[in-house]
């Protein structure tokens, strides 16, 4: 219903752009239409850019490390784009490509909140115009740093407004001829007389309109800046994020009621899904393990003291400890390892494992404190089962399996190589379900991001994150039920849920500068990182040649072939799943 009315708003709001632009009404205020995005202009405001360029030769160092970086992420993002060619040409030529899924949807290739599912719209709305307002203004700045003219500053609005942008002169910064090269007025001095007034100190200099271009360098340090821009913008989100912020966040505890039986005692108290048990009676509890080990020694009939936790805010329930045995689905294989004895054995994501070697094996920590008994070489016996919709276990088995020494060096246990998850939940005695979410632990995890970065592993992990995470579950922000395990302390304490918010806006500007930055860097127009590969190939032919002609032709061919070689990458990435298994 509300995407309904969603809709329905926009297309009214188009209906009513489309009148306003056949009445001339839009040109009228020099605004220009794309589609249902409205491009606003105004002059107002140049004047700042003058004055955020006076650090002329700050300025200058800044776009030049950006330029250097660009290079960087240029053939960075090329080599990632050929080896993700080769890796799907191949899986494609053995019919070993994954199934169409939502990581290759071309919906999810766009980075743009509301059409990519993986980008939550209001954090994504945030991101999105701080990194456009970031990039474009720095174009804009060093554009007057180089003495290029600025038309005109607005922002982009489709409903509400989506980003900023700054109007270059195309024809002073490419040396082209612009269409919409109009009446509008020169802010900078009169350029019908050929003069042109500066604020900085520069010397007042005549210059014809039609011979004014940029330089190889001041070109290319104005399409840097914006990559530059993003790029900074990301160090200061993750600096903030991964420092003071994750700093600030504390666990509530793993333990979380994901049933309650209507009938007992617990729902009558009020106990509900999506609680995290602290406290049971005057004993503190941090999983699960604790939580049942607490009421085995609890006699039946006894009323438990549950203190709970909805939005940080623990409560506390009398619930009646009832005659029933615990249940329990065991532990969810969320991935197996290729080559791991859990693969050769039959192993495979979606079982549970029920109990190892006569030992039930109730939840995570039972599963990790088992594997800490192993060793190399030791052979296990594994009970699994697959549940179906009802919760009734389907196709229950057992395996033998000889562990393997462990990867890791100086790790000592077997290694059997599956992904484990809380997914299973155990039914107690007080007539509620509990599961676990090792809260800590991916907390600790979050915070360790910053020191993985010395290897690849630790870029691949940042990249990812939101989408991905660290087994496929995606880290999107501290939202959902995933909140529901931590609070804010010390410093961040007054803040509350203020805190998440505040994570969530970092996580979301930095990860969408990092890849808009990365993005522009591609070597193909008309990004930023195309027109500055052109100069420099434009300038490297035309030494080795001689031949200005051939060298900008040269150039051109080969700029628009790799543009076009990232355009078939990126639709080989949408349809290939689809040429093997089919639309």
């Amino acid at each position: 219903m509300n995407t309904t009315i969603a809709l329905t708003v926009f297309l009214l709001y188009w209906l009513f752009v489309i009148t306003l632009k056949r009445r001339g009404i839009l040109e009228k205020y020099n605004i220009s239409t794309y589609g249902p995005v409205l491009m606003i202009r105004t002059t107002r405001g140049l004047g700042l850019l003058d004055k955020l360029a006076t650090p002329k030769r700050a300025w200058r160092i800044y776009a030049d490390i950006g330029i250097r970086l660009m290079f960087i992420g240029m053939i960075a993002m090329f080599l990632i784009v050929i080896l993700s060619d080769i890796a799907l040409l191949s899986s494609i030529g053995t019919n070993s490509i994954a199934e169409p899924g939502k990581f290759n949807e071309a919906r999810n290739i766009f980075l743009i909140p509301g059409v990519n599912e993986f980008i939550p719209l209001t954090w994504g709305i945030i991101a999105l115009i701080v990194t456009l307002v970031v990039h474009e203004f720095s174009h804009a700045i060093l554009c007057r740093v180089e003495n290029i003219r600025v038309k005109s500053m607005g922002i982009l609005l489709a409903l509400v407004p989506i980003g900023g942008f700054a109007e270059p002169d195309d024809k002073e910064l490419f040396g082209r001829e612009d269409d919409d090269e109009d009446d509008r007025p020169d802010p900078y001095g009169d350029r019908r007389l050929g003069i042109r007034i500066y604020d900085d100190e520069e010397p007042v200099k005549k210059r014809a309109a039609p011979d004014k271009m940029a330089t190889r360098t001041q070109r290319a340090r104005i399409l840097a800046a914006g990559v530059m821009a993003n790029f900074v913008v990301t160090l200061i989100a993750f600096s903030l994020l991964f420092g003071p912020v994750l700093g600030a966040v504390s666990p509530l505890g793993n333990a979380m009621i994901v049933d309650v039986d209507e009938g007992s005692s617990a729902y009558a108290a009020g106990l509900r899904p999506g609680m995290v048990i602290t406290q049971l009676d005057g004993t503190s509890v941090s999983n699960v393990n604790e939580v049942l080990l607490y009421l085995d020694s609890v006699e039946t009939g006894s009323t438990v003291q549950v203190h709970a936790a909805t939005d940080r805010v623990v409560s506390i329930y009398a619930a009646e400890v009832m005659d029933i045995e615990p249940e329990t689905r065991g532990v969810q294989i969320q991935g197996v390892i290729d080559g791991s004895p859990a693969q050769a054995a039959g192993l495979e994501e979606g079982m549970y494992i029920r109990s190892m070697d006569g030992q039930e094996i109730r939840t995570v920590s039972d599963f990790m404190a088992f594997m800490d008994t192993t060793v190399s070489g030791q052979t296990i016996l594994i009970e699994t089962a697959i549940y179906t919709d009802d919760d009734i276990p389907e196709t229950p088995g057992e395996v033998t399996i000889q562990l393997a020494a462990h990867p890791d060096q100086g790790v000592s246990k077997g290694f059997l190589g599956v992904y484990t998850g809380g997914d299973g939940y155990v039914k107690t005695p007080l007539g509620f379900s509990v599961g676990e979410f090792p809260a800590r632990e991916y907390l600790d995890l979050l915070r360790d991001i910053p020191g993985m970065l010395t290897g690849a592993a630790g870029w691949i992990i940042l990249l990812g994150l939101p989408i991905i995470g660290f087994a496929g579950e995606g880290f999107p922000g501290f939202s959902g039920t995933l909140a529901q395990f931590y609070e804010p302390v010390g410093w961040a304490e007054p803040l509350g849920i203020g805190l998440f918010w505040i994570a969530n806006a970092l996580l979301w500007i930095g990860w969408l500068n990092f890849y808009v930055g990365l993005f522009n860097c591609l070597p193909a127009v008309p990004l930023d990182g195309g027109h500055v590969f052109r100069d420099y190939l434009h300038a490297a032919i035309s030494r080795i040649t001689d031949n200005e002609t051939k060298a900008e032709r040269l150039s051109a061919a080969i700029t628009a072939t790799f543009a076009l070689l990232i355009l078939m990458s990126f639709l080989l990435m949408i349809f290939g799943p689809y040429m093997v298994h089919g639309f």
